[in-house]
């Protein structure tokens, strides 16, 4: 039974490291710091142990240029994407190109690896409040960025709602004109409602990431699941082969987390991310 790696959840690789993820596949071994220890550990990268990688990025744009997609395909790598599209905004997302970039790129990943193999993430949702005191979101691109995705043949949306981690608080200390305010579980469950009916009638489904008391409440009312970004299950029907159904002990399970088994090769501090999202329970640059 092969291994899936998650490429990855603690960085964006696409993005900022593919020479280093191209360097690891021809070493056939990927050199990784556990998160939790800081040891470094290796992660066997070669096609015989390797089922599918599984890319997360906010910005694939280096990826295309690259032609790392067709490399990877002719070493005999099958791919699955997850690819983070929200609302355009400088003041959350400082780092990233435009929107109008990011969809395109959405639309050459749908072409060139189909759009089963891709899920779009819109998350997380986000509520603040600026110097002028009004209260935000940012959701105001989102029926648009739904319409589009459904065009190209996506039916999935991941979503979620923004968890305030002690390092955000740190980060918005340096960021003056900014405060994140907490929703209530009755405007989570207002907020689903109208994103699920969006996207209902595009043929896309509404799932939540590590949303576990929120699904609860909307059961039988709304017709949202349990995501699993790392969706072994449907990697093996599109690309046959093995790889373990069992749930990745490693996530957070009891939140939610429906990820099956991967090995995430990310490193947080040695790869910070130059995104720089405000709301990222990673390490910016």
């Amino acid at each position: 039974m092969k291994n899936v790696i998650s490429a990855s959840r603690r960085t964006d690789i696409p993005a900022f490291y593919m020479d280093w993820f191209m360097r690891g596949i021809r070493n056939g071994f990927f050199e990784v710091e556990s998160p939790y220890n800081h040891k470094t550990f290796y992660v066997p990268a070669s096609t015989a142990n390797v089922h599918t990688i599984v890319f997360w990025s906010k910005n694939f744009d280096p990826f295309i240029i690259g032609e790392y997609g067709r490399q990877l395909q002719a070493y005999g790598y099958r791919l699955f994407f997850n690819f983070s599209i929200n609302s355009e905004s400088v003041l959350l997302e400082p780092g990233l190109p435009p929107l109008e970039e990011r969809l395109a790129q959405l639309e050459y990943l749908c072409d060139q690896y189909g759009p089963e193999a891709i899920n779009w993430r819109f998350d997380p949702v986000c509520f603040y409040r600026t110097e002028t005191h009004e209260i935000q979101d940012n959701l105001k691109d989102f029926s648009m960025i739904a319409s589009k995705a459904a065009a190209m043949g996506i039916r999935r949306c991941i979503t979620s709602f923004m968890d305030m981690y002690p390092k955000i608080r740190k980060r918005l200390t340096r960021q003056s004109g900014l405060d994140f305010i907490p929703v209530s579980m009755e405007k989570k469950i207002d907020v689903l409602g109208e994103m699920s009916r969006a996207l209902g009638h595009l043929g896309i489904s509404l799932q939540t990431c590590c949303e576990r008391e929120l699904l609860e409440q909307v059961a039988g009312d709304l017709p949202i699941d349990k995501s699993a970004c790392i969706p072994n299950d449907r990697i093996m029907k599109l690309f046959g082969g093995r790889v373990s159904l069992g749930k990745d002990p490693g996530q957070r399970v009891k939140a939610g987390c429906g990820c099956f088994k991967s090995m995430d090769i990310g490193s947080y501090n040695r790869q910070p991310c130059y995104h720089s999202c405000l709301y990222c329970y990673a390490n910016p640059a």
